[in-house]
């Protein structure tokens, strides 16, 4: 409910519908608590492909788990709030506005802690696209310093937003 609150009053500061942004992320976390075997299972009785990414790391789809669920449990329909549920984990190259606020709603909502979290929230409201910047720059960031692997959807997502190769190493000249 607290990702839907905000994705709410995030859509209403960008003009994206708010119905769509509060009916995506009620149902964002439909397949959450799947475990790993049972969302590849899912995809595999759906049809859905999955990526060597995602093989190696299942609980990703959830997310794309849970757009099914919406469709075939709630009856939703409308493919704006589908994506926004596909994308709320990962990113993309393409994010319509309403993917974004679901995106950064779930990785923003008032009871996660992280260092620059409120800071990150007033950005939000002022800039959907600087925050989505922000927000996947500290994502990969958190990832690289672990040594743990990014997803070819985050980087596609980081590309779109012109945040730099986040692989290639930097080195002074």
């Amino acid at each position: 409910m607290r990702v839907a609150r905000f994705a709410e009053r995030l859509a209403r500061a960008h003009g994206v519908d708010t119905l769509r942004a509060r009916i995506a992320g009620m149902l964002h976390d439909l397949a959450r608590l799947y475990a790993a075997e049972r969302l590849l299972d899912e995809c595999a009785a759906r049809g859905l492909p999955v990526d060597a990414f995602e093989r190696a790391h299942p609980i990703v789809l959830h997310a794309r788990v849970g757009a099914e669920l919406a469709r075939e449990r709630f009856g939703v329909d409308d493919e704006s709030v589908l994506s926004a549920i596909r994308k709320h984990t990962l990113a993309d190259a393409v994010m319509s506005p309403l993917d974004a606020v679901v995106y950064l709603a779930d990785g923003i909502e008032p009871a996660r802690a992280f260092d620059g979290r409120a800071a990150l929230e007033a950005l939000a409201f002022r800039d959907l696209d600087a925050a989505m910047r922000a927000a996947l720059a500290s994502s990969i960031a958190y990832l690289r310093t672990r040594g743990l692997a990014i997803s070819p959807h985050t980087l596609a997502a980081a590309e779109h937003y012109g945040i730099p190769d986040p692989l290639e190493e930097r080195h002074p000249a």
